[in-house]
């Protein structure tokens, strides 16, 4: 019984090991699935910020590529991704934008320090957009085609290398297909 004993820990230790092995050989390890992929997307809350235009559901199925960003002003990813949003947009990208569980006055204040990319915003303080469309916290970005279906889904700050081969590859594809 003690032999029994002695060899539990090691044998633990082996089996734990193995296992992490096999979790960081996995491709896509960050990545979370989206089950909207090739669905329409969720309808978008109908909350608006004072003077900017809102967005519809039939925006987002308006014939062209839409990028619908899910953010928030007290958000720090979000703030460092702000300026690819801004860049994307002056591409002439339709970019969207659902400000979640914000404060009416905070999310203007940033769109009015840091520049509004959005062609549209939908307010959503409560969080319930970001629940329908399996947000789990901002920042969150959606590629839809151009009628409306979700392409992808990419989930953190769109900076850097991760920006550059994750989220534009799905981006360029979506706009080839259009």
């Amino acid at each position: 019984m003690g032999r029994i004993l002695m060899a539990l820990p090691p044998l633990l230790f082996l089996a734990l090991a193995a296992m992490f092995w096999w979790g960081m050989g996995r491709e896509n390890v960050g990545q979370l699935p989206s089950t909207f992929i090739g669905q329409p997307a969720p309808p978008l809350g109908t909350g608006v910020l004072p003077g900017i235009p809102g967005v519809t559901s039939a925006d987002l199925a308006g014939g062209k590529v839409t990028i619908v960003n899910f953010w928030a002003s007290w958000c720090p990813p979000c703030r460092a991704e702000h300026p690819t949003l801004k860049a994307l947009s002056e591409e002439g990208l339709h970019v969207v934008g659902v400000n979640m569980m914000d404060r009416e006055a905070d999310a203007l204040a940033f769109l009015g320090e840091a520049g509004n990319p959005f062609a549209g915003v939908v307010f959503d303080p409560r969080g319930k957009t970001r629940l329908d469309w399996g947000v789990t916290a901002p920042p969150e970005t959606f590629i839809l085609n151009g009628d409306g279906t979700v392409a992808y889904r990419f989930i953190g700050p769109m900076v850097g290398d991760d920006y550059q081969q994750r989220f534009r590859p799905e981006l360029e594809k979506a706009l080839a297909a259009q």
